[in-house]
């Protein structure tokens, strides 16, 4: 079966390799039907991704069918359901784990980046990694995975509709963010570089928005909130600059939390912390409730996904594709892959 292999930094192509031969009892066999490159899926392309080892098959963005159970897969998993996959690991024994939050586990180990992803023709899965995706489309469903890790950023912000919630980086887990922020009744500002970008937040849920190309972000968020600064903000660019604004427009006792991975030390002027009186939080992967809001925002027609979504390409354009993005993807904010 065909698969795409990131081989080494800035060189993807499409390989072939054996279809599973076996199928343990608790697992099921299913058939990929698409696949979103996400921005892990970049950093591994670019080399910049210490989780990874090479060569690499991404994905974990992932839209399926069921093609066979086996003998011990419950009956409410059939053949021919579209399902997605919960795609982490844990472990049972670290913190996290033993804390109740398994989707941020010491030891995760997630589909296309610590161990063999989905793009290619077909994988097992443990039925209990599965989720169904009942009456969404193939890209919708590809498309969960995303958003729910910027539903779960919302959640660990305790965002409310009392708050000015400022999502900074409108990439599709920004846009994640956006509408998680929108359902539960937030002002929600987004700021990006791009025009494009930024129209799709509107879409999403946006009321505000800030081109920080032309202005300064967080002058732009005190003159939004009287002075005083968003309740919430969420950094989901990964840059220094950004991980430190977020800090210098958020209020006094406000929340921020980091989904970007800054590339580089960052200095704070941490005497900000103590003033403000503020909860800074990490927030990694999602759970499996918010893959479930997510389903349900999708459902109820809240997430643009013509717009999400800008390129839809087969299997076999794959790595031009990611190429592409390298070199050229300003403007890009989802890749979808069609395996068949």
């Amino acid at each position: 079966m065909q698969a795409l292999s990131i081989d080494k930094p800035d060189h993807a192509s499409i390989i072939t390799m054996d279809a599973p031969d076996s199928l343990p009892a608790d697992h099921v066999l299913l058939g990929i039907k698409t696949v979103g490159i996400c921005g892990t899926d970049l950093s591994t392309y670019r080399g910049v991704n210490p989780l990874v080892t090479y060569p690499r098959v991404p994905g974990h963005e992932i839209a399926a069918v069921i093609e066979e159970v086996g003998s011990e897969v419950p009956d409410t998993f059939k053949v021919g359901d579209v399902v997605t996959v919960y795609p982490y690991t844990n472990c049972g024994e670290c913190a996290s784990c033993k804390n109740n939050r398994h989707h941020a586990c010491e030891h995760n180990a997630t589909l296309g980046v610590q161990r063999p992803g989905a793009f290619t023709e077909h994988i097992t899965q443990p039925w209990g990694k599965l989720i169904s995706a009942e009456g969404l489309n193939y890209s919708e469903t590809a498309l969960i995975e995303p958003m729910a890790v910027g539903f779960h950023a919302v959640e660990r912000g305790r965002t409310s509709d009392q708050d000015t919630f400022v999502v900074l980086g409108c990439g599709a887990i920004g846009l994640g963010c956006i509408a998680g922020a929108a359902v539960r009744g937030a002002r929600v500002v987004a700021v990006d570089l791009d025009d494009h970008k930024l129209a799709v937040a509107k879409a999403a849920g946006a009321t505000e928005l800030i081109n920080a190309k032309n202005a300064s972000l967080v002058d732009e968020v005190l003159a939004l909130t009287n002075g005083l600064g968003a309740d919430v903000i969420i950094e989901a660019v990964g840059s220094p600059i950004t991980f430190v604004a977020a800090i210098d427009a958020v209020c006094f006792t406000g929340r921020v939390v980091y989904i970007g991975y800054a590339k580089t030390h960052v200095t704070y002027d941490t005497a900000q912390f103590v003033k403000k009186e503020l909860d800074i939080m990490g927030s990694r992967n999602a759970t499996r409730q918010n893959f479930e809001e997510v389903m349900a925002a999708i459902r109820s027609g809240n997430v643009p996904l013509e717009q999400i979504v800008t390129l839809t390409v087969p299997l076999a354009d794959a790595p031009a594709t990611l190429d592409k993005w390298d070199k050229d993807g300003a403007d890009i904010v989802k890749i979808h892959v069609e395996i068949a």
